[in-house]
């Protein structure tokens, strides 16, 4: 799709969520000056910051009905969740802006994740659209930061709709996109037993991934407050879980990031020493990544319709990457296969687990 008719298609999202244009302009100012302010703090807690999140369905619904059927559309505003969530689900979108293989990234994830802890956990589970105004690569095409904002709210509304439907009714569109769009009253919608998140829509001025791992870790956005605290004194983790292409991952294990990787059997050796003891300071990208795979995982669902190459090429790359002598070639740590899996995007099938 051209740059101009995606953009065009992106930012058509606005209008399913608020009735008239008229309305639709405090979405696209409160955005504006959101970044703005976010861009001229000076503040190092503003390198991030969650600016808005979209409720989720029932909690929306709630309060729809207790104010009546006059309940006003509500402008966007952050809303901290009421205890540290065990799995915080994260979909950067700083390269590019939603699309519907974003879609199923960040739909897949959830229901992998459920699947695994139970349907009972889901308030344990939060969504995080990411995006950085500073960029290792890349400069914000093609649309400027305010419009790709306002695309990231109309996708987590895509989101909350895909994960509240029935799989084999899920439509093969964004709701944002073109073509029909399946009518569902609140009561439908409940009786799916789809799945209902909220999701955070946040700034950050972090270009590397460990860096952003890091500021979202240390957010008090996501810290319970004191009754929230275990036995003490001590708070809940919370296990990030990035949601990358294959692409990404390469940018990650790109020792360039990081420093050169170890060239003598001193360096060599000094590596080793760190896995076995972590006051050593270790090589540049153990001391980023070390840390970063201590408290997140990384989903990477593969590009097998691009220059990336086919699935059997994607997966040896993999598998020699994570093997020991790969990790020790670039600097890396061999514990960090373990913090890695790869899933395979099906057309009818959603994603396969593939490691």
């Amino acid at each position: 799709m051209p740059q101009d008719d995606m953009l065009e298609h992106s930012l058509k999202a606005q209008s399913l969520l608020l009735p008239s244009a008229a309305s639709r302009r405090p979405l696209t100012d409160f955005f504006t000056r959101a970044l703005s302010a976010f861009q001229s703090s000076s503040d190092a807690a503003q390198k991030f910051q969650v600016i808005c999140t979209a409720p989720s369905h029932a909690s929306t619904s709630a309060a729809a009905e207790a104010l009546g059927k006059s309940y006003p559309q509500q402008p966007p505003a952050p809303i901290s969740p009421t205890k540290r969530p065990h799995t915080l689900i994260v979909l950067d979108s700083s390269f590019n802006p939603p699309t519907l293989a974003h879609l199923h990234m960040a739909t897949s994830a959830v229901e992998d994740i459920i699947k695994r802890k139970g349907k009972g956990e889901i308030d344990g589970v939060r969504l995080l659209l990411l995006l950085a105004v500073v960029n290792a690569d890349k400069a914000p095409k093609p649309a400027a930061f305010d419009q790709r904002l306002a695309m990231m709210w109309a996708f987590a509304r895509d989101v909350q709709r895909a994960l509240r439907e029935d799989e084999d009714e899920r439509p093969d569109v964004l709701a944002s996109g073109p073509g029909p769009k399946p009518q569902l009253n609140n009561q439908e919608a409940e009786q799916k037993q789809g799945l209902d998140i909220a999701v955070d829509i946040s700034l950050t001025a972090k270009p590397f991934f460990h860096e952003k791992s890091r500021a979202m870790a240390e957010s008090e956005f996501y810290k319970p407050p004191p009754p929230e605290q275990k036995e003490g004194g001590k708070e809940d983790t919370m296990e990030q879980v990035i949601l990358a292409g294959y692409d990404t991952l390469i940018r990650i294990f790109n020792p360039k990031y990081y420093g050169p990787p170890p060239t003598s059997v001193t360096q060599v050796a000094t590596q080793i020493r760190h896995v076995h003891d972590p006051s050593k300071k270790g090589t540049p990208m153990q001391q980023a990544l070390d840390l970063f795979f201590s408290r997140a995982k990384l989903r990477v669902t593969m590009r097998t319709d691009d220059e990336w190459g086919g699935k059997a090429e994607q997966m040896a790359y993999l598998e020699s990457l994570l093997s020991e002598e790969g990790l020790q070639k670039i600097g890396g740590s061999k514990g960090w296969k373990d913090r890695i899996e790869m899933v395979e995007r099906l057309t009818e099938e959603g994603c396969t687990l593939l490691t």
